[in-house]
């Protein structure tokens, strides 16, 4: 299966920040082309560490969705490699101007992104 990387052109504008319009023509369209990717990836993470996913509460799954992007550091790695991996080289150039904020501003999509599709997650 061929993926191509969707381009989601409301969400740059005129008024809109450098790293912004990085975030939203760069990071949000190959995020959301690697959601299925994203999801196996944390059912994956969840069988390793064997978690019953599907005892918690839905607050206690969003709450475990946070801590295991940002305590688990061989995870989020896993991630953001996940993510990276379809820049090119221009933009991980941009990236590498201010990585650590994009790293921040990428694990916020993703956090988000597996809490809003709990039901995916069985």
């Amino acid at each position: 299966m061929r993926k191509e990387r969707l381009i989601l052109s409301d969400l740059v504008n005129a008024n809109t920040t450098e790293t912004e319009a990085f975030q939203n023509s760069v990071l949000r369209p190959i995020i959301k082309m690697q959601h299925t990717l994203l999801i196996a990836f944390f059912k994956s993470y969840l069988i390793k560490r064997k978690i019953d996913f599907s005892v918690l509460s839905e607050q206690k799954k969003r709450a475990k969705i946070k801590s295991v992007l940002e305590k688990d550091l061989q995870f989020k790695n896993q991630i953001l490699g996940a993510i990276l991996g379809h820049f090119s080289l221009d933009e991980y150039e941009v990236y590498q101007n201010n990585s650590s904020e994009f790293n921040r501003r990428i694990k916020q999509i993703i956090t988000k992104r597996l809490q809003d599709s709990i039901a995916e997650i069985k």
